[in-house]
This record gives structure tokens, sequence and C-alpha cells, in this order.
């Protein structure tokens, strides 16, 4: 009776930690994401993409920025071919992984004034690997999470994935909510 009680409990604790594996892992991914739409759009127009139109240049920085969203079917088809083949598990990494050394690449490249051309050509290699990492880790870790969910559960272990786009905002936005943001008063 023992032994099945605990493996009761040990199917439990595997379930909640794919749960909380597969949303942790949105989060990371979709707050990189929305790191960069705010980068694009403040920073990488003047550092990438120097023109002498600025509408020109925030344009070609926001392009960068649509750009994964076109390659992450591409990302999803690739991945789960791999996923079939070698597991999900091991393609969850590999998609974790191709988008932490993207990450880390964006944020080490050289600007225009540094190198010319070659650096908005980096950044678009860095962002079509960041496109493919996110299509391929969407959609395994939504298997992951659905195929571990207990069999009344799996509607609710499947939309885990959905709210990827407020928990990552919950970790950008508390900074400028908080009330040392807000204008003061003047004192009288």
């Amino acid at each position: 009776m023992s032994n099945a009680r605990q493996q009761v409990a040990e199917t439990r604790k595997t379930n909640f930690r794919v749960m909380a594996g597969s949303l942790s892992g949105s989060t990371i991914e979709w707050y990189d994401f929305f790191l960069y739409a705010t980068a694009s759009a403040l920073i990488f127009n003047e550092q990438f993409f120097p023109t002498d139109d600025p509408y020109i240049s925030q344009m070609l920085a926001y392009l960068t920025l649509a750009l994964t969203f076109f390659i992450r079917p591409l990302g999803g088809i690739v991945f789960s071919h791999f996923g079939d083949r070698v597991g999900r598990k091991v393609t969850l990494v590999a998609t974790l992984t191709m988008m932490g050394v993207a990450t880390v690449a964006i944020g080490l490249l050289p600007t225009y004034d540094q190198v010319g051309v070659l650096a908005p050509i980096l950044l678009i290699v860095c962002r079509i690997i960041q496109g493919l990492a996110i299509g391929g880790e969407w959609g395994g870790a939504l298997l992951l999470a659905y195929e571990y969910a207990p069999p009344k559960k799996r509607g609710l272990f499947g939309s885990v994935r959905f709210p990827r786009w407020a928990s990552p905002s919950a970790c950008c936005w508390p900074r400028p909510l908080s009330p040392s943001w807000l204008p003061s008063e003047p004192s009288s």
C-alpha cells in the first residue's frame, strides 16, 4: 500500500515539475523577446542600422524583430522531427541552449560603427537562431506537458503554455510601474 502511495506521489511530483518547467522555459524565452522588442525600439536602430532617415533605421530594427516570428514555424517543423527521433527533452535542452547562446551573442555583437555591414548581418543570424529555437521549444514543451499530464487534467497542462505573454511581461513591467517612476509633486 505504501508503495502505491509513493508511486502516486512521485507521479504528481513529476507532473508538476514538467508543467513548471514548461511554463518557466516559455517565460524565459518570451521575456527575451520582450527585451529585444524594447531594444529594437530604442537602441538597435542607431547601433546596427544607421541611415540618414531615422524612420528607415527604425523599420529595419523592427524587421529584425518580425523576422523571428516568420522563422518560428520552420523551427517547429525541424525540432518536431528531431523531438520524435531523439526525444523531446533533448530537443528542449537544445532549443533553450540555442536561445541562450544567441541572446548572449546579441549582447556581445559589435556595432555598425565598429565592423560595418557585418554587424546587422550577425544580428540577423542571431535572430534567425532565436526564431528556430522558440519555434521548436514552444511545440515541444507543450507536447511534453500534455503527455505527462494526468488524463483528466490534460487541458490544463496543455494550456499552461498560453499565458506566454503574461508571465514575461510581469517580469518586464515592475520597475516602470513602481512609485519611483511617477513624477513627484513639487513641495509648496
